[in-house]
């Protein structure tokens, strides 16, 4: 009998608590080498496992490497607090995490990857910013249908303007993104660019 070919149902599937342990060596390597530097054998070494069991379940560095990162990222429900001021700082506050140095780390690689490898950046944009994106898109429209936002919201131009800012003054000022950098975006950047317009006969009685 003839061993079983590469790539058919024969071989032992990666999956459970050895695909997350894998997911993690990965992650390590990423903080630690960057992107660029960051190989299959690197990770494999890193996970006490063999190149070809990773290439039986990611076809590719970039396909790990998109999946470790987001395995990382839990999303809560949506929150429903009333107002688009609470939902915002309830879905953002959790950015915290980017005073963490690992954080930061795999951050800024991950920034370099999207760059370098254009597989990477669909992969990330497709599993991670998209879905974040459309978070808090969900979350104007909802203060829109209110009468909180203005009717004419462009949506797809302001639910990524939160994180972009913040993560502006992380990596290019060097600030820190606590709770209170969040909370003055939102106050004094969104929720004004996306107030209702005033109407002039409401001033005059």
């Amino acid at each position: 009998m003839n061993a079983p070919e590469e790539g058919t149902a024969a071989r032992p599937r990666v999956e459970g608590d050895r695909e997350q342990e894998i997911l993690q060596a990965t992650l390590d390597v990423l903080a630690d080498l960057g992107y660029d530097r960051l190989t299959m054998d690197a990770v494999a070494s890193a996970a006490r496992a063999s190149k070809a069991t990773l290439y039986r379940r990611w076809s590719s560095k970039a396909a790990l490497v998109a999946e470790a990162v987001c395995s990382q990222k839990t999303r809560p429900p949506l929150p429903d607090t009333g107002t688009l001021r609470e939902d915002l700082l309830t879905a953002y506050c959790g950015m915290g995490v980017l005073r963490d140095p690992r954080g930061l780390a795999l951050l800024a690689a991950v920034v370099t990857a999207m760059g370098r490898d254009e597989e990477f950046a669909e992969i990330y944009r497709r599993d991670f910013i998209t879905p974040s994106i459309k978070m808090t898109g969900a979350l104007l429209e909802r203060a829109v249908a209110r009468g909180e936002a203005r009717p004419d919201l462009d949506v797809s131009l302001v639910a990524p303007a939160l994180p972009g800012i913040v993560l502006h003054r992380v990596f290019l000022l060097g600030e820190e993104a606590t709770p209170e950098l969040i909370s003055r975006v939102i106050d004094q950047i969104i929720l004004p660019a996306v107030a209702p317009t005033p109407n002039p006969k409401d001033s005059h009685g």
